[in-house]
């Protein structure tokens, strides 16, 4: 894979095939979560199960050793200057707590990069980054074309997939050697193990799996990335939670904003009730989940411009010049697929390549003329 340039730092560096890094230009959230369900539907679909880890890192980017980042970064191509302005950035910070309006005493910081800094997530980036090029050089665990997909990272969140228990326990080993050599600290009671059965498939006993001595809890659902995945692939949960969200933030809209004008509501309107977050990536669910979200958008409408309830939804929306449930569907799967076919991320590049994608065949769905 080509190496990735940074727009926070002049600084490039190597990443493994077999991860995605981010936040980075053209990568998002939703890339490492259509990466998860597109390899697991690889596997499932050839009837074999994927088991997978999703790892919680404890503190992740508040115990960052400064000695070994500088170290890192030193061996990219940064300049020295730059790097010198870094660590020094660093070694003479100070912190305040304020406490009922009492500043305690300064202290100094050992550890940890700022949260929310610009630089931050790139120099955890490059902290991790020997992690998953030694995963990703094991050859073992998922592979799509034979490009290695045994680990999907985004920032501290990452995910370990493997078609064998074994491999996934060697990977977990490598995790906590790394770990310990740098800092950082796994936590087992939030770290979670998913099986994703193959077809009818079912599988009496499955062996545990453990994480710094402690057995990793096994689950039928997990919220990574915002967005939920289940153990059968389906997607009822995950258009429920938006469907929660998109009435919270209609409510607020109307109790906060009713005399209002109706222009003003209408950019309200698009701003905070036409995310739909993940949506592109609905594949597999029941059509009442899919029509009571879009019964929610129509009322949430009606309930902000104090419209009748049983008034023609395709009118009001033609009248106020806002797009529909079904117009927002087309436009973001539609600009998806641009995102993953103009993507030079070499996973996304297989993963688009693959015709025989649920997603492609759902996208497609969308735009043909019935």
């Amino acid at each position: 894979m080509n190496d990735v340039e940074s727009t926070a730092l002049p600084v490039t560096y190597g990443v493994p095939q077999g991860s995605i890094l981010g936040p980075l230009a053209g990568l998002s959230t939703e890339s490492a979560i259509l990466t998860l369900k597109q390899t697991v539907h690889y596997y499932t679909s050839r009837q074999t199960p994927v088991y997978a880890c999703y790892l919680d890192l404890s503190k992740a980017f508040d115990l960052v050793s400064y000695n070994i980042l500088w170290d890192k970064l030193r061996n990219t191509t940064v300049s020295r200057e730059i790097v010198s302005v870094l660590e020094h950035w660093y070694d003479n910070q100070t912190n305040n707590v304020r406490w009922a309006g009492i500043l305690s005493d300064e202290y100094r910081l050992e550890c940890g990069v700022r949260q929310g800094g610009l630089t931050s997530p790139r120099l955890f980036n490059l902290y991790v980054n020997e992690l998953l090029e030694e995963l990703s050089s094991t050859g073992i665990g998922c592979h799509v074309d034979g490009v290695c997909i045994n680990n999907i990272s985004y920032a501290d969140d990452m995910v370990l997939l493997s078609p064998s228990i074994s491999a996934l326990r060697r990977m977990l080993r490598i995790c906590e050697s790394y770990a310990v050599a740098h800092g950082l600290k796994y936590n087992p009671t939030k770290s979670e193990f998913m099986v994703f059965y193959a077809g009818n498939k079912c599988y009496e006993v499955v062996p545990d799996i453990h994480l710094c001595g402690a057995t990793v809890n096994r689950v039928d659902k997990f919220k990574y990335l915002g967005h939920w995945v289940t153990d059968d692939m389906r997607d009822n949960i995950d258009i429920e939670r938006e469907r929660r969200s998109l009435a919270v933030r209609c409510n607020m809209l109307a109790r906060r904003f009713a005399r209002c004008s109706d222009q003003v509501k209408k950019t309200l309107f698009k701003a905070y009730c036409q995310s739909f977050y993940t949506c592109s990536l609905w594949i597999s669910y029941s059509q009442r989940a899919y029509s009571d979200l879009r019964v929610q958008y129509n009322n949430a409408f009606r309930v902000l411009m104090g419209l009748p309830r049983f008034c023609s939804a395709s009118s009001m929306f033609a009248g106020a010049i806002i797009d529909g449930f079904s117009a927002i569907m087309r436009k973001r799967c539609a600009s998806m697929l641009e995102r993953l076919r103009s993507s030079t991320n070499s996973i996304l590049c297989v993963l688009s390549d693959r015709w025989d994608s649920p997603l492609l065949r759902r996208w497609v769905q969308l735009h043909t003329v019935k």
